[in-house]
């Protein structure tokens, strides 16, 4: 999975760094820690925005329970019912179909 710097990020969206850095203390973005360097995976972002769908999918597993490396494991994962990955998906405008998937996860 491709990932991204915080830097770039923010290059990608068009904010400062610490724009990004409250998205990710708020949620609205995942970020995990590699190497000493924080990095968001880059299907999250796409034309200069975070993907839709995204922020909410993020919460619904929250809530259910899931941590965040789990929250980026299911987001990646090949669903054959999708087709695709959830990630795929959202960037497909094909919220709703994720958003059933992500509710039945907390299950």
């Amino acid at each position: 999975m491709p990932e991204l710097s915080v830097p770039q990020v923010a290059q990608e969206l068009g904010v400062i760094v610490t724009k990004v850095h409250q998205w990710i203390r708020e949620r609205q973005l995942l970020a995990v820690r590699r190497d000493g360097i924080l990095r968001v995976p880059a299907g999250f972002v796409q034309d200069g925005e975070i993907v839709k769908g995204v922020t909410a999918t993020i919460t619904l597993l929250t809530d259910a329970g899931y941590s965040d490396l789990e929250i980026i494991d299911w987001m990646h994962r090949e669903d054959d019912s999708l087709p695709g990955t959830p990630v795929q998906a959202l960037r497909e405008n094909r919220g709703r179909e994720v958003k059933r998937r992500a509710q039945v996860a907390g299950f």
